[in-house]
């Protein structure tokens, strides 16, 4: 009987080679931030990552790179990174971070992104983001074939009010009110201003 419902289950789906990353034939949902950090030569970079999370329920966040990348350098040498969540309006601020480096190494294209130094670790953030993480590198989490995992503890947090959560205010209202940057792997992103409520299970916990 189980076998014949794993049958009915599957029947149609199409499998995927597993032999090779799978992550470029179907889209995800992600979102999409901007970490910035300092480079040897006190220039600041900035990047952007879509492969981020929250690290559990406490203060600590995560994003993959790869040690080949100047992002997980900077981290490895000072131990601080910030991180901004851009609008959806600043997709091309977001873009032009992604810009490749020149023979001399550096982004000419960063000259066009409006950034600032975080006060709490002194790291790039651009201008007009809705919420800014300041984080103390925790550790490194190497091994996921050429990419690594960088885990922050975060030391700082700023939002932009009208992003901000209220008892008094409606969440589905806030969302569209202040819609959010997703980004859809691979290459594509939405703004996301329409929302509905979960049906979460009376006396589900954390």
């Amino acid at each position: 009987m189980a076998d014949h419902a794993i049958s009915e289950a599957t029947a149609g789906l199409v499998t995927l080679d597993v032999s090779r990353p799978i992550w470029d034939q179907f889209f995800i949902v992600a979102p999409l931030v901007l970490v910035g950090t300092r480079e040897a030569d006190g220039q600041d970079d900035l990047a952007p990552k879509h492969m981020v999370t929250p690290m559990g329920w406490q203060n600590y966040f995560g994003f993959v790179c790869t040690p080949r990348h100047g992002t997980y350098r900077n981290i490895a040498r000072d131990g601080v990174f910030a991180v901004t969540y851009p609008r959806p309006g600043q997709w091309l601020e977001t873009s032009l971070t992604a810009a490749p480096r020149c023979e001399d190494d550096s982004k000419p294209d960063l000259q066009l992104v409006r950034s600032y130094r975080s006060s709490d670790v002194d790291c790039p953030v651009v201008d007009g983001g809705y919420l800014y993480l300041d984080c103390e590198l925790d550790r490194f989490v190497d091994g996921f074939g050429v990419n690594s995992l960088i885990v922050g503890r975060i030391v700082a947090a700023r939002i932009d009010p009208g992003y901000l959560r209220a008892d008094d205010r409606d969440d589905q209202d806030l969302i569209h009110d202040a819609p959010v940057l997703a980004y859809l792997s691979p290459g594509r992103f939405a703004a996301v201003a329409d929302t509905l409520a979960f049906p979460i299970p009376k006396g589900m916990r954390k």
